[in-house]
């Protein structure tokens, strides 16, 4: 008696898979896209580019409007907001096991629980959140730069004399930016202005994460010591008693009031000025040598990007470890 065989059609699959000629195909795309577009150089700029009419005038302030960056803020948010409910309704399915961009998610966030754990012990349910959602906010905002079309697709706005600007050239029903020495005849040069930038690149994003850290970093000291945590910056206990050393006490204890806020300036360039470097790097490099050059500039900048947001989820967890240990004679 012979088993029965099944005789199942077998699907043709291509020799050299399917992956590969999906990246020779965009590879020729960028080819063909830098020779018919020549690429530009869009203006790099330190402030955050406004779009349209600003929407409020404040006295002091000035006008405020929606800027390409807050556009790239609004994006990591729902982003952010995506992965936490992919991840939630994953942990509750246990029937499946979580795999791809959930699966790497969940380890992530195991391994940064651990790091929190060995690092702040029993207070690490405390600052794991502020340290977890640093992580992935930063992460997030700096992974954006690899995304297509940030920082190279905008709108075209006339520009003032003495700065950088290009013609406006009519590719059929698409109007691009060209390259050209000469102006026209009104003489008006035009320049791009992206509709999303990089978060990270704007110094008032990473001040104001910087300011919520350190603010939550006073609130955990609190949390943890009461009234007691102001004896680390306010140190006039042996004053009177040990004059000498209570000098001494009364200085290391505003250098380390002091400290605090310096924290906040080192925190905010740090971030700030790898990703602005970044992004001017890729800026350059992508109008002098597209598609081949940029492309390796791209995985570094997917390295330092994951590199930064680490340093700073790190530092945030070190710098809240600290505040709940206690100081002098009260450890």
């Amino acid at each position: 008696m012979t088993a029965a065989t099944s005789t199942k059609p077998e699907t043709k699959r291509w020799r050299w898979g399917t992956a590969r000629w999906f990246v020779l195909l965009f590879i020729l795309l960028g080819i063909a896209g830098a020779v018919f577009f020549p690429p530009i150089r869009p203006g790099i700029e330190l402030s955050a580019e406004t779009l349209g009419k600003p929407l409020i005038t404040l006295p002091v302030v000035g006008a405020i409007g929606l800027t390409n960056t807050l556009v790239a803020t609004l994006l990591v948010d729902l982003l952010l907001i995506g992965l936490v409910v992919a991840v939630q309704r994953a942990v509750k399915n246990e029937d499946s096991v979580p795999g791809g961009i959930v699966g790497a998610v969940e380890a992530v966030v195991d391994l940064l629980y651990q790091i929190a754990e060995s690092t702040a012990g029993r207070w690490a349910r405390t600052i794991f959140p502020y340290m977890a959602t640093t992580v992935l906010v930063v992460l997030l905002a700096n992974w954006m730069e690899l995304i297509p079309f940030v920082d190279s697709f905008g709108r075209v706005v006339p520009v003032g004399a003495g700065q950088t600007g290009y013609l406006v050239r009519s590719f059929g029903p698409i109007e691009a930016l060209v390259k050209t020495e000469s102006g026209t005849a009104s003489g008006v040069r035009y320049a791009l202005v992206p509709y999303v930038r990089v978060a990270s690149t704007d110094l008032n994003f990473t001040i104001a994460l910087a300011l919520v850290i350190m603010t939550m970093v006073q609130v955990t000291g609190f949390r943890s010591q009461g009234f007691r945590y102001l004896a680390k910056f306010f140190q006039f206990r042996n004053l009177f008693r040990k004059p000498f050393l209570g000098l001494i006490d009364v200085f290391v204890g505003f250098l380390e009031l002091l400290q605090e806020f310096f924290r906040v300036i080192s925190f905010s360039f740090r971030l700030f000025g790898n990703l602005f470097a970044g992004s001017v790097l890729l800026i350059v490099i992508g109008s002098l040598v597209p598609v081949a050059a940029q492309s390796g500039l791209l995985l570094f900048e997917l390295l330092i990007g994951f590199i930064q947001a680490l340093v700073f989820g790190m530092l945030t967890l070190i710098f809240m470890s600290m505040a709940t240990s206690r100081h002098g004679s009260d450890a």
